[in-house]
């Protein structure tokens, strides 16, 4: 009997493990997983705010703090590129991140120009991409979870040290490599998540101005209700806005911002919340772009679809 048990719960474990999924979930069923009775079937929270001062104000209740720009760093010169492996996969464990559990993400919403949305959804794709497959950005954010009559808490929380998979999911990160050979290509589309200013060039930021050549302009905020930006629109809203822009299911995406954040949204949305089944994101980004090969890469100020 006991063999039997043991048998029932491993099958029981695995069925919950191969069901897992990655998408949104609502302030009301977060709450209810947060307090699930039962303390090792509780959801990994992760706070990925990037001001600590802010954990501090208040945060859900079992929230570990993981600012997001920790999984960044300068490398040849291009800032805010993302770590190696090793120390990636360090960070992760040490935030809790594990195989074998839900994770709760979340962040601030606001009107624009708040983009702290692009915090959850980074922390996301690093954890899709390192083998995690249950991850659900809360819908809302904390701005959501106060306007439900839920309290934040101000007691600090940490993580155990958590375990990855043994196989990750590299395929979702383009190269800039990956990014020059497709675009233009039949049944190949290259988006631009950020707004549309900088992606015509008029703008203070980057260091050369535009896009990439055969990018199209499709702002992540067009995806996110205007009252609180952390708070997703359904597809049935956003769904002839995409097909305009020629951003259809049938394609392969590649999704790319300024530094990785915008693109990291955009395609979160598409694979995870429109189901579109061929979605990447350029981890470059446009400022490893315009540094790359002397400054030689051409970039483009003018938006195609108005002509």
């Amino acid at each position: 009997m006991k063999l039997l048990l043991l048998s029932l719960a491993s099958l029981a474990a695995a069925t919950n493990l191969a069901s897992a999924d990655i998408g949104i979930v609502s302030v009301q069923e977060a709450k209810r997983l947060i307090e699930n009775s039962d303390v090792k079937a509780r959801p990994v929270v992760l706070d990925t705010r990037g001001g600590y001062k802010d954990y501090f104000r208040g945060h859900l209740p079992t929230a570990h703090h993981f600012e997001f720009d920790t999984l960044r760093g300068t490398d040849n010169g291009v800032p805010v590129q993302y770590l190696p492996s090793d120390l990636t996969k360090a960070l992760l464990v040490r935030a809790g991140a594990d195989k074998d559990r839900l994770h709760l993400i979340y962040a601030t919403g606001a009107e624009l120009p708040n983009d702290e949305i692009l915090s959850a959804s980074m922390v996301a794709f690093v954890l899709e991409k390192y083998g995690i497959r249950n991850i659900k950005v809360v819908d809302g954010g904390l701005p959501a979870w106060k306007a439900a009559g839920f309290a934040p808490t101000q007691e600090y929380f940490g993580n155990p040290p958590g375990h990855l998979p043994a196989e990750g999911n590299p395929e979702i990160a383009l190269k800039v490599e990956d990014v020059l050979q497709n675009k233009g290509k039949p049944g190949f589309v290259l988006v631009d998540a950020r707004p549309k200013n900088e992606y015509l060039g008029q703008d203070e930021i980057w260091l050369r101005k535009g896009h990439i050549p055969g990018a199209i302009s499709f702002h992540w905020a067009r995806l996110m209700e205007k009252d609180n930006t952390h708070k997703f629109k359904p597809f049935a809203e956003v769904k002839a806005e995409l097909e305009a822009a020629g951003i259809t299911p049938d394609k392969q995406i590649m999704c790319y911002c300024g530094t990785s954040r915008e693109g990291s949204l955009l395609r979160f949305y598409l694979k995870h919340v429109a189901g579109y089944p061929n979605v990447r994101l350029y981890e470059g980004a446009w400022k490893e772009y315009v540094w790359l090969k002397d400054k030689s890469l051409p970039a483009e100020t003018t938006d195609p679809s108005a002509q």
